[in-house]
């Protein structure tokens, strides 16, 4: 049985328990903390679970009161027992949202039911787990969509970074940390799992590699289960970047983030005392601290999801924006379509940069590719997939495909202009209009903004060429006249 098989088996669970007043969000929590005494038995570490409250014993309990009960007390009491952080992080206030014993044994007999292994003996608990976490983001009542960040554009990201052994990268808005688990997974598939790594290497690579923050207390609980599903022990702090605490967020060889959308609350500057232009904006202070955050050795990258608005909101936002210019080298903006994140109506952009080792005048020049103008919207009918970046992903690396990102590309930088120079080098896209440069000066002319890139819009000049206002409206009556016409003639004959 497939991931997603499996998947679909789990999720549709949560309409049996509709009838307890479970939503779809207190499901996914209750899965987690049902799946994860799971995990201990399959990945043998249930020493830092007493016996009671192991998972043979609710699995083999016939009576679903003691068990229910049992596991109520389990819940209440083992973060104060465990010697396991991790356990303890995720058992963190935790309490069940079911009502009747009955369903609990459910769901116990149905996660036993199922099959954790691929042909292959692939462990796919972490992929089940991923692809749970994606159906709860589309669920609008969930209201989880602002923590998920679609898979596609997570792996294109992380792709075209390269993430290389012995770094240390981080996602301060980690949300259920897809990102780090995808820069993980990258590396995992190029050096065999790390099975061929020195033990000292392993362990960097699970426990330091990939950190991130969360402020929302069950997206940080997911996260946690999300990362140990798919074997990392990393830290993820629960907790808030834009604070004092964010301060020690530094030093890392590469930053993969899309920060949370909106402003602070009752428009509330942000704690730090370092940044040098503190706002109201999330974003913006996102930006800043991403920024201040990479290594000064000129290798240091990061790729941010962010919405329009930080493109052109005037005072500190230019301000910002100017000194993400002067710091980094701001090399290119991805212009992204609309439709692709659960947050509807939203327009947003991948700005990719390269932490300079000076702190002047370090871009000279930006390109931009525009995925957003007449293109489709994206949705249940047009499922938003890796292949939409075909043309992107050539233009970025001067030729390549999807496929040559998981094999042989390095993150170089291709068709990068010299000195502002704006004609492209050997191999770059011919006849891509959507791919666009524009340099460091004509982008100082328009007030540092950067809402540009975007080419013409064929729905304006088609509506252009739309009659007036009531020609049109009187067309669609008529329209409208006929058809109710040929109702009553279809109504009068079967009648």
């Amino acid at each position: 049985m497939s991931a997603d098989e499996i998947a679909n088996k789990l999720w549709n669970l949560c309409n049996v328990l509709r009838d307890d007043g479970v939503t779809y969000h207190q499901y996914l929590n209750e899965l987690t903390y049902i799946l994860f005494l799971k995990l201990t038995e399959v990945k043998d570490f249930e020493e830092h679970i007493p016996a009671e409250y192991r998972w043979r014993g609710f699995v083999e309990e016939h009576d679903n009161n003691e068990a229910f009960e049992r596991y109520k007390k389990f819940l209440v009491s083992i973060s104060g027992v465990t010697t396991s952080p991790s356990i303890k992080e995720i058992y963190n206030n935790a309490s069940t949202s079911l009502r009747k014993p009955v369903n609990f044994n459910t769901l116990v007999q149905s996660i036993e039911k199922l099959d954790w292994y691929e042909e292959n003996d692939r462990d796919v608990m972490g992929d089940i787990y991923e692809s749970l976490l994606e159906k709860n983001a589309g669920e609008k009542k969930s209201g989880a969509g602002q923590y998920f960040t679609p898979r596609p554009l997570i792996n294109i990201m992380t792709q075209l970074l390269a993430p290389k052994l012995g770094e240390r990268w981080n996602d301060p808005a980690a949300g259920t940390f897809g990102f780090m688990i995808a820069a993980d997974e990258y590396l995992r598939s190029k050096y065999e799992n790390y099975y061929a790594l020195r033990d000292k290497d392993r362990k960097f690579q699970k426990e330091q590699a990939f950190s991130g923050v969360e402020l929302v207390g069950d997206a940080h609980r997911l996260a946690l289960m999300n990362a140990r599903l798919h074997g990392m022990e990393s830290e993820i702090i629960l907790g808030d970047t834009l604070t004092e605490m964010g301060k020690n967020l530094n030093g890392y060889d590469g930053v993969l983030a899309n920060p949370p959308f909106g402003t602070k609350k009752g428009g509330e500057k942000p704690t730090r005392d370092d940044f040098t232009f503190p706002t109201s904006n999330k974003q913006l202070n996102f930006l800043q601290h991403i920024y201040r955050s990479l290594k000064k050795d000129g290798k240091a990258r990061a790729a941010v999801v962010l919405p329009d608005n930080v493109l052109f909101e005037d005072g500190d936002g230019q301000k910002i924006r100017r000194d993400l210019m002067d710091k980094c080298d701001l090399h290119t903006i991805l212009r992204l379509p609309t439709g692709i994140f659960y947050a509807a109506g939203v327009k947003t952009n991948v700005l990719f940069f390269t932490r300079g080792k000076t702190e002047k005048n370090n871009t000279k020049g930006i390109w931009f590719y525009d995925m957003r103008t007449n293109v489709p919207n994206y949705g249940k009918r047009t499922p938003f997939t890796r292949t939409a970046f075909a043309d992107f992903v050539k233009a970025y690396t001067g030729g390549k495909t999807i496929a040559d990102l998981e094999k042989n590309y390095d993150g170089s930088i291709a068709n990068r202009p010299q000195d502002g120079h704006p004609e492209p080098v050997e191999g770059a896209v011919e006849n891509d209009s959507r791919w666009n440069y524009i340099t460091r000066e004509v982008i100082a002319s328009k007030n540092d903004s950067l809402d540009l890139g975007l080419i013409a819009d064929d729905s304006v000049s088609k509506a252009e060429d739309l009659g007036e206002p009531v020609e049109i409206a009187t067309e669609a009556l008529n329209e409208l006249s006929a058809i109710q016409k040929q109702l009553k003639a279809m109504i009068k004959e079967l009648g």
